[in-house]
């Protein structure tokens, strides 16, 4: 049998623990129960299991039967700060949603681990299960990098691999690209210092409002004047906050932005750029801005020859239409960016849009909203465990 039948085998095993794992949903880098899950999921199996020090992270590793490198596949694990509205049976009631499907990656990756355990004694290497927590804004990829994740097999992985569901996707298609899938993220945090006073006479304050609202409005025409078209850069002020009621000038006024860019030039060039045009627009108005600029996850790059090797595998196992090459990258951020900075590999995303659904019309992965098409799982399973087999072989 192929290993997507022995996948297909095991699909009400990995939807149990979907379900499972999706009605306790846990934040940030402190998943006590979704790592007892997962060990529970993994008992029994011929492999070297760890857990995280600073974090509730699962390392495992498969040593193959035949010699031959390291590959690693990755799941992320944690949920969202999401009150769940999503009509399922198995819906979570703490406060937390897994809205973004990370509880499908983990059980995926379980799944592989299983069909790739009973077929060890053929594999030309050893496979790197890495369970993490905190992708949601935590950097749990950097915690567990720094964990020493990268040396669980003793020797450093030749590639890695992830992939991520979405529920505005065609059910079951897979898709990436060469090159960056997904934008570096940073985040800035400015605080415009002025003097408070009375709404009637702004003349005797030094008003911050009137600052800052320039400033998020020049931050939208400096994207247009000063970076190429064809690389871009995303600023999105999601924050703005000042005063106290209509009648009383504020001493200060703060908001926070995201900045999404492509390119490492384009990261380095906003960083500079955004707090040079803060500073200038608040000594405009005879003010004083403090600028936070905190550097997130970079850019998500796949390597060209292993994002090849993932659309050949796919069109290989499942059919040549189940694969579909994105001709852009998405504004989104990802921390398996760090992994991909060490090693080569690919970042795959899979349509988990209920099969005869309209995924333009769905709610997206982050909506309370948000459904997962749990007949995706041994989709998601299988192409870990084919991608880890064929190369290990090659």
């Amino acid at each position: 049998m192929s290993l997507y039948d022995d996948a297909l085998g095991l699909a009400p095993d990995l939807v149990r623990l979907r379900h499972d794992l999706h009605r306790f949903p846990e934040l940030g880098l402190t998943l006590p129960r979704t790592q007892e899950r997962v060990l529970k999921a993994l008992d029994g199996l011929p492999l070297e299991v760890s857990q995280g020090a600073a974090l509730s992270s699962v390392t495992a590793v498969l040593r193959g039967g035949l010699p031959g490198p390291v590959v690693l596949l990755r799941a992320d694990m944690d949920g969202l700060p999401i009150t769940e509205k999503a009509a399922v049976s198995f819906a979570a009631d703490n406060g937390a949603m897994h809205a973004c499907g990370h509880d499908l990656h983990t059980a995926m990756l379980a799944g592989c681990a299983h069909l790739l355990a009973a077929r060890r004694e053929r594999l030309h290497g050893d496979v790197v299960f890495m369970f993490q927590p905190g992708e949601e804004g935590w950097d749990g990829a950097g915690a567990m990098l720094a964990e020493g994740v990268l040396d669980a097999a003793g020797r450093r992985p030749v590639a890695a691999y992830a992939l991520h569901v979405a529920s505005t996707m065609p059910h079951a298609e897979f898709s990436s690209r060469r090159g960056p899938i997904l934008a570096a993220s940073d985040a800035v945090n400015v605080t415009v210092r002025g003097a408070g006073g009375h709404g009637s006479a702004p003349h005797r304050a030094k008003d911050p409002v009137p600052a800052a609202c320039e400033m998020v409005t020049a931050l939208q025409t400096m994207v247009t004047r000063r970076f190429d078209v064809f690389d871009p850069v995303v600023i999105t002020v999601g924050l703005l906050r000042a005063g106290t009621q209509r009648n009383v000038i504020p001493e200060s006024a703060y908001f926070e932005a995201t900045v999404r860019t492509f390119s490492a030039e384009a990261r380095a060039k906003a960083a500079d750029t955004v707090v040079e045009l803060v500073d200038s627009v608040a000594a405009a108005h005879g003010l004083r801005a403090e600028v936070e600029y905190l550097p997130g996850y970079p850019v998500t790059v796949t390597d060209g020859a292993e994002t090849d090797f993932l659309a050949q595998t796919v069109r290989e196992v499942f059919g040549e239409e189940r694969y579909r090459t994105m001709a852009n990258p998405m504004t989104g951020s990802e921390d398996f960016s760090r992994v991909l900075e060490a090693v080569p590999g690919a970042f795959a995303w899979l349509g988990a849009a209920p099969k005869g659904t309209e995924p333009d019309d769905l709610p997206a992965n982050h909506s309370p909203y948000a459904e997962f098409d749990d007949a995706v799982l041994p989709e998601g399973a299988a192409l870990y465990a084919e991608l880890a087999t064929r190369r290990l072989a090659a």
